[in-house]
């Protein structure tokens, strides 16, 4: 009988998996993006930086960060979903270097519920549909309080070519530059 693998194990691959799906995109980096872990659930924190004011005398988020953030969000959960039982079961190495191929944005619709102020943000995502070919996601983003949304958001993706080839390319590296 196969023993149970230890729970920092489980942890440490979880923790390894994620930080190697979002440390692979600069933008994210640049934007300040972390992302909280338990269990399966993720939750997109933007800390607050200068940098992401749009409007100095409100001062208020700039729009564009709030839909980047929103966005970021939204891919890094349907890409997490994707490859979760992988990760899982240990067949997903992230510490090689490479990293999955991401759903690609067809059309992503922002409502701004009201002004992101001055401080951290937080955003949830939850994917409604996910097939071979095309997935449905909504995110909701706050700041103080999570029933006091300042933005949500609905997008559709085209998934890449299929799960296999997904966790293909998370294995390889890409040599195409």
């Amino acid at each position: 009988m196969k023993r149970p693998e230890p729970v920092q194990e489980v942890k440490q691959r979880r923790d390894t998996a994620l930080e190697a799906l979002v440390g692979g995109v600069p933008y994210i980096q640049f934007l300040g993006i972390t992302f909280d872990r338990r269990g399966d659930e993720l939750t997109g924190v933007l800390p607050f930086d200068d940098k992401l004011i749009g409007n100095p005398i409100l001062p208020a988020l700039h729009g564009g960060v709030t839909a980047a953030f929103l966005e970021t969000t939204a891919i890094i959960e349907l890409t997490w979903a994707l490859l979760w039982e992988d990760i899982e079961a240990g067949r997903l190495d992230p510490a090689n270097g490479s990293r999955p191929r991401m759903p690609k944005t067809i059309d992503f619709t922002v409502d701004y519920l009201r002004s992101g102020l001055p401080r951290d943000a937080y955003a949830r995502a939850r994917v409604n549909r996910s097939g071979r070919r095309y997935a449905s996601v909504h995110v909701e983003a706050w700041q103080d309080n999570r029933d006091r949304l300042f933005a949500q958001a609905t997008g559709h993706f085209l998934m890449p070519t299929g799960k296999g080839d997904v966790l293909a390319h998370a294995r390889a590296p890409d040599h195409t530059g």
